[in-house]
């Protein structure tokens, strides 16, 4: 299988990057094009992927193309192309560009997903939000769940859901982020070096969603099972409780899908 990203920004090269490192695919299966050649050859060749002229190329000489430019360039990218991508393998990575909206613009007959994924597929561990409204064939569905399983949890959402799974997951790491870098700051202040601080916070972060995602536990029951009667944990959640936590994170997610 070769891969084709129309767009090499961010999360197209967090999507190379996580293959590449997982060994899903080799750097030379991984083609791509973008509006900046000069941009374009530095984020691929170094890494061995392949950079294209122009979309045309791209798609002559790939089997799944990922359409990965921004909302308002989906449509002039697909006016180009759309006759070639009725025989290949088409899925989205574009914010807000679901099934029905790729049906108006794309040739009839084109087989398609619309995802959204997060950074973390850069390290393989990701998550891919897929539309479960698609045309893809189950061999072909199938195809794209093997390899992109490989960097990321692969779940299927409504699409009603779809804006809010994949804010959730790709507006979520912004927060872990801010969550690991307040732990890191406090841990300073009581003198522990900053870079101890950033490793420790971070993999607390990591395995605590791994064993929730092992074990299934209500996060409610693995905070409890961590705070024993007058014991030095229950001081920071009550603390955090009285501080509005919870409440400013519900209100961030809020805020966003008022947006």
């Amino acid at each position: 299988m070769k891969i084709g990203f129309i767009g090499f920004g961010n999360m197209a090269q967090a999507l190379a990057k996580g293959l590449v490192l997982k060994k899903a695919l080799q750097p030379g299966q991984i083609y791509a094009c973008a509006k900046s050649w000069d941009k374009l050859v530095s984020n691929t060749r170094d890494q061995g992927f392949i950079p294209c002229k122009d979309a045309q190329e791209l798609v002559g000489r790939t089997d799944m193309i990922i359409i990965a430019v921004k909302p308002q360039q989906v449509e002039e990218v697909i006016a180009l192309i759309k006759e070639k991508l009725k025989t290949k393998i088409v899925i989205s990575v574009v914010v807000n560009y679901p099934f029905d909206q790729y049906e108006k613009i794309l040739a009839p007959d084109t087989h398609h997903l619309s995802t959204l994924p997060n950074t973390p597929v850069a390290v393989g561990e990701g998550i891919i939000i897929c539309e479960n409204k698609h045309s893809l064939t189950h061999e072909e569905y199938k195809a794209f769940v093997s390899l992109f399983s490989q960097i990321a949890l692969i779940e299927e959402v409504d699409t009603k859901a779809l804006r809010i799974a994949g804010t959730l997951s790709g507006c979520g790491p912004a927060f872990a982020s801010m969550f690991i870098e307040a732990l890191a700051d406090a841990a300073v202040l009581h003198g522990l070096p900053r870079d101890i601080s950033y490793k420790l916070a971070s993999q607390m972060l990591v395995g605590t969603g791994k064993l929730q995602l092992a074990t299934r536990t209500h996060p409610g029951a693995m905070k409890d099972a961590v705070c024993s009667p007058g014991g030095t944990t229950i001081v920071g959640v009550t603390t955090l409780e009285r501080k509005g936590f919870r409440s400013a994170v519900i209100d961030a997610i809020d805020a966003i899908m008022k947006k």
